[in-house]
């Protein structure tokens, strides 16, 4: 991972908030080129579901396409609402692709990550009543 984003995916755990918006306005402001990054990130922080709740929103939030695979990895994570975010991030996204994933998280045991699946795939078109 590079040094600039290293610090910054550090300084969104840090307790003072000022610092937590400036480090990821600053990821935002990059969008794709921290993609790399941030994928790396999400591997990393395995004892951290804040932080790649973070990683998560950041990549839905990339406006590239390459971030895709991943979200949808994250549809997997064990904290629901990392799910929840990697919902909304392939609507972001607008992940047509990703539908069926979406689809099997209707059946998540958490309410908030079917809600957030639902409006989801409502968003995308693959929505069946």
């Amino acid at each position: 991972m590079r040094p600039r984003y290293a610090d910054l995916l550090r300084a969104l755990s840090d307790p003072d908030p000022r610092r937590v918006d400036k480090a990821y306005d600053a990821i935002l402001f990059d969008r794709g080129e921290a993609l790399p990054d941030l994928v790396e990130a999400y591997q990393r922080f395995v004892d951290e579901p804040v932080l790649r709740f973070y990683v998560v929103q950041l990549m839905g939030f990339s406006e590239d396409p390459r971030a895709i695979p991943p979200v949808v990895h994250a549809l997997e994570d064990p904290d629901p609402l990392v799910r929840a975010e990697a919902c909304r991030g392939l609507e972001d996204l607008r992940a047509r692709d990703s539908i069926a994933h979406l689809q099997a998280r209707l059946e998540d045991l958490d309410p908030k990550v079917r809600s957030a699946a639902e409006e989801t795939l409502r968003a995308l078109g693959g929505w069946r009543s």
